[in-house]
């Protein structure tokens, strides 16, 4: 999957953020990566032997994970298009739900492919695919608020 950038949004705005799914400073993480590729933000994904579940198969924790923190960078970047901001509010995951449509192998690399699909000043809904081998294997959909001063996550990038 060629990406349409070289700098991904975590590494552009949260070069320090340890969260597991999308830290760029946790070296235990998965360290996705996302980018803005025109109305959509993708991301590649090559799963590790111990991200299984069984043999050959990636968990669906992880796979929640990864679907989870793909779809709040779409939306954190949605806020910051939308509002005219120089860096992308700091977001927190409202809801989200995952739809597991086939076993998603391990052998290959993972898509993801993430949209919004309805906003507010404030939050941001989006969806998600996960694709192995040219086969959505999973889906996501999830509401993504953007947090004020005195929230946990406030200044977390």
């Amino acid at each position: 999957m060629s990406m349409p950038e070289t700098v991904s949004l975590q590494d552009r705005f949260a070069p320090e953020l340890i969260c597991f799914g999308c830290g760029p400073a946790n070296p235990n993480g998965l360290q996705i990566k996302s980018f803005v590729d025109e109305d959509r933000v993708v991301a590649e994904f090559q799963p590790k032997e111990w991200h299984q579940a069984f043999e050959g198969m990636l968990n669906g924790g992880i796979i929640g994970a990864l679907l989870d923190c793909h779809m709040n960078w779409t939306a954190a970047w949605h806020l910051m298009e939308t509002s005219g901001a120089t860096k992308p509010p700091c977001s927190v995951t409202s809801e989200f739900t995952v739809k597991f449509k086939a076993p998603t192998p391990i052998g290959n690399p993972v898509r993801l492919i993430a949209r919004v699909v309805e906003s507010s000043d404030r939050w941001a809904r989006t969806e998600a695919e996960l694709i192995a081998e040219d086969k959505v294997t999973a889906t996501g959909s999830g509401v993504f608020v953007a947090v004020k001063e005195g929230h946990p996550a406030w200044h977390r990038w």
